[in-house]
C-alpha cells in the first residue's frame, strides 16, 4: 500500500521547516544498575483502587503467575549479565525509585548508547493492550525480547546469546530447574520477566481514597483539576473517556494519537516512504531498532500499521504516578507538567496534517493549571509520596523560571485551521 497523494502535498511545507534530527547522543557510559529495594517488590493486591477482577484477567493462561517464576524474574530484572557486556538490565532503564522509569528524556544502553524514545513505566503494565509508545509489541513476554537484542539498549546479537550467557551460571540452572522444570531457554526467560512485572501494580493513591469516599484524601485545588479534567481541560478525550463507565485504572484509552509533539523537527513524509518496506517486512526486530535507533522513530504507530491517519501518532499514557516520571511524552521533550499542560493549552500542532481532532486551544488561565497539576499529583501513589513532594517542589521552581512552551495568544486565541501555516 503506498501513501496517499495528500502526504506529497503536505511534503513541501513540513520539509521547509523541519532540520534534520540530531543523532542519538552518545554517552560514556550506561548508569549504575539499580539495586532492587523494597520498591522493586512485588505489590499487594490489597491496594485501594486495584480492580481485582481486572488484575486477575490480565494473567495469561499460557503463563500463570508462580511465586518461583515472579523471583526469577526479578533476578533477570536487575541483572546486568542479561546484557552483551554486563553493564545494562531491565532496571537501568526501569528504576523502582523512579517509579520504574529513568529520569531520562531518552534512555542509555550499553556503550553509553541513547536511544529515541522515553522509557515508560512498567507500573501497571500488565493491563496495557499493547506494549511501547507505538504498540508494536502485544505482550509483556513480546515486549522483553526486543531490548535484550537492540543494540543501544542491551545489544546482545540474539536471545539464544543472552540465553547461553545465564545458562553458564549454576544460579540461574537452578532458578529456571526451580521455576519451569527445564534448562534455561529464550521462552522461559521472557515468561519470567513478564511474570514479574505482572506483579507492579501501584493504586493507593490520595486520588483512590477520594474516589472511596474519602472526601478529605484529596485538597480543593485538586478536586478542581479533576473538574477542569472532565470538562474545560478536555483530559477526558484520551485519559479516561467521557463515557458512562471511565477507566480510571490507569487513566488511559489504549489507543494510538498524534497530539502535535514537535512534530516538524523530522521529514515524516520521506521517513514514511522509506518505512513502508521495513514495515511489509514483518521483522519485528528490525522495526524495533528503527524505531529506536533512528529518525523512523518520529513516525510512531505508522511503524506498526503503515497507516497514514497513524503517522506520528503515539500510544495514550497512564496518569498514575505521573509526577514522579518526568521527562514526559515519546521523545521525553517536556520537563515538567507545566510544559505538558501548555503545549494542550495551546493546541500545538499547526503545521501537522495527521494533528487529532480534539487538540484544539483550551483557554486555561494559570491557575487553572495548577489546579490540573495538584489533580495529576494526587495520583501518586503511596509509597511515592516523599519522592513525588520533592518532584513537586522542583518541577514548580522550573516552571516559575522557564515556561519554553507556553503561548498566551494561542492558548486564548480562536480553533485554527489544519491548513494555518503559523509558528510551530
Amino acid at each position: 500500500m503506498s501513501l496517499s497523494i495528500r502526504l506529497s502535498v503536505v511534503m513541501v511545507g513540513l520539509m521547509a521547516v523541519a532540520g534534520d534530527a540530531s543523532a542519538p547522543a552518545q554517552h560514556a557510559g550506561p548508569p549504575p544498575i539499580p539495586k532492587a529495594g523494597p520498591l522493586a517488590q512485588p505489590r499487594s493486591i490489597k491496594q485501594v483502587g486495584l480492580p481485582a477482577d481486572q488484575t486477575l484477567a490480565a494473567i495469561p493462561t499460557d503463563n500463570p503467575q508462580t511465586p518461583e517464576k515472579i523471583a526469577l524474574g526479578q533476578k533477570l530484572f536487575f541483572d546486568g549479565r542479561l546484557s552483551v557486556d554486563r553493564t545494562v538490565a531491565c532496571a537501568t532503564c526501569h528504576d523502582p525509585q523512579r517509579a520504574f522509569t529513568d529520569g531520562r528524556p531518552t534512555s542509555v544502553g550499553v556503550q553509553g548508547r541513547s536511544g529515541q524514545r522515553n522509557a515508560p513505566t512498567v507500573l501497571n503494565a500488565l493491563y496495557n493492550k499493547t506494549q511501547f509508545w507505538d504498540g508494536r509489541a502485544k505482550t509483556l513476554e513480546e515486549q522483553a525480547a526486543l531490548p535484550i537484542v537492540n543494540p543501544v539498549e542491551m545489544g546482545q546479537p540474539d536471545l539464544e546469546a543472552a540465553v547461553r550467557s545465564l545458562a553458564a551460571y549454576p544460579e540461574y540452572r537452578q532458578a529456571f530447574e526451580k521455576a519451569f522444570g527445564r534448562a534455561p531457554n529464550g521462552q522461559d526467560l521472557l515468561r519470567a520477566i513478564a511474570s514479574y512485572e505482572r506483579t507492579l501494580t501501584s493504586f493507593d493513591s490520595p486520588f483512590d481514597r477520594f474516589l472511596a469516599g474519602d472526601g478529605k484524601a484529596i485538597d480543593e485545588s485538586a478536586k478542581r483539576g479533576w473538574v477542569l479534567f472532565n470538562d474545560r481541560a478536555r483530559c477526558n478525550k484520551c485519559h479516561a473517556l467521557p463515557d458512562e463507565t471511565p477507566d480510571l485504572t490507569n487513566f488511559k484509552d489504549d489507543d494510538f494519537h498524534n497530539i502535535g509533539v514537535l512534530i516538524v523537527r523530522h521529514r515524516v513524509v520521506p521517513l514514511a516512504r522509506k518505512a513502508e518496506k521495513l514495515v511489509d517486512s514483518g521483522n519485528a526486530v528490525e522495526v524495533d531498532r528503527a524505531a529506536i535507533q533512528s529518525d523512523m522513530s518520529a513516525l510512531g504507530r505508522f511503524l506498526v500499521t503503515k497507516k497514514e491517519s497513524d503517522i506520528a501518532s503515539f500510544k495514550t499514557p497512564g496518569l498514575r504516578n505521573v509526577l514522579v516520571t518526568a521527562p514526559y511524552f515519546h521523545d521525553g521533550s517536556h520537563q515538567t507538567l507545566w510544559d505538558v499542560l501548555d503545549h494542550y493549552n495551546k493546541g500545538a500542532g499547526l503545521r501537522d496534517p495527521w494533528l487529532d481532532q480534539d487538540i484544539q486551544p483550551l483557554g486555561l488561565r494559570e491557575n487553572e493549571l495548577d489546579d490540573l497539576v495538584a489533580f495529576m499529583a494526587s495520583l501518586t501513589s503511596d509509597v511515592y509520596q516523599a519522592q513525588g513532594a520533592q518532584e513537586l517542589a522542583r518541577q514548580r521552581a522550573l516552571a516559575r523560571a522557564n515556561r519554553p512552551f507556553r503561548d498566551t495568544r494561542r492558548a486564548f486565541g480562536p480553533k485554527p485551521s489544519r491548513t494555518d501555516a503559523g509558528t510551530p
